[in-house]
């Protein structure tokens, strides 16, 4: 079954967006492979988000219940309710453990959006086998629970983290975590607009996500 989300991805003009599909070595834009820069063990550390395409997840992946053309449709609905916002400056840091770009101080458009996209696009999403989010659910504290089991994912709200994945989970040091500061350097340095979100889909299990369409906020 199709699974798709909405997701915030750099404009295709934006050297963010230039220097996080080389680093991950694949465009789901243009679905195409790219030739990842020259740093030692960089293709390993970055299998998994690699297939997800460079972004920041504001509703995670989901089965859809009405399919993409509806799901397109609503996401257009709510983000006309949205207007463009400045981002916040991002720097690469660790999240549990994986590597990311994260926010460097909170955002509240941002979260707003996050938020948003969460509640208002959640009737999309099929919801899960009940012996699925029990396994899920193991480690979860009590509010992560209520919102697996009403969101399908527990970090979401007040728990969610804005981030950019570029790793796999590594190890405390690794070479590649000096080499992201510096190579994201300028990039995170320059200013950018939020106008618009975007929609990945994977088309069967474990396929590439790949982008699908981009969807300006505000526009009618």
């Amino acid at each position: 079954m199709m699974r798709a989300a909405v997701y915030y991805a750099p404009a295709a003009d934006d050297p963010l967006w230039r220097a996080g599909t080389a680093w991950l070595g694949r465009d789901p834009e243009a679905r195409l492979d790219i030739v990842q820069p020259d740093i030692e063990g960089l293709a390993a550390a970055t299998a998994s988000p690699r297939r997800y395409g460079f972004h920041a997840t504001l509703k995670p992946p989901m089965a859809l219940a009405h399919g993409l053309d509806r799901l397109i449709d609503d996401v257009r609905a709510l983000a006309h309710d949205m207007v463009p916002f400045e981002a916040p400056r991002f720097t690469v840091a660790r999240l549990d453990g994986f590597l990311a770009l994260l926010e460097a101080t909170p955002s509240a458009p941002l979260r707003a959006l996050a938020d948003a996209c969460v509640v208002g696009l959640d009737h999309h999403r099929v919801g899960e086998s009940a012996d699925l989010v029990a396994k899920r659910a193991v480690g979860l504290d009590a509010v992560g629970e209520v919102y697996l089991r009403r969101f399908g994912y527990p970090y979401v709200l007040e728990r969610w983290r804005f981030h950019m994945t570029l790793s796999e989970r590594l190890a405390v040091p690794h070479p590649i975590e000096a080499a992201a500061l510096e190579y994201f350097g300028a990039a995170c340095a320059t200013p950018r607009v939020i106008d618009s979100v975007a929609i990945y889909s994977e088309s069967a299990p474990g396929a590439a996500f790949e982008l699908i369409t981009r969807i300006p906020l505000g526009a009618p």
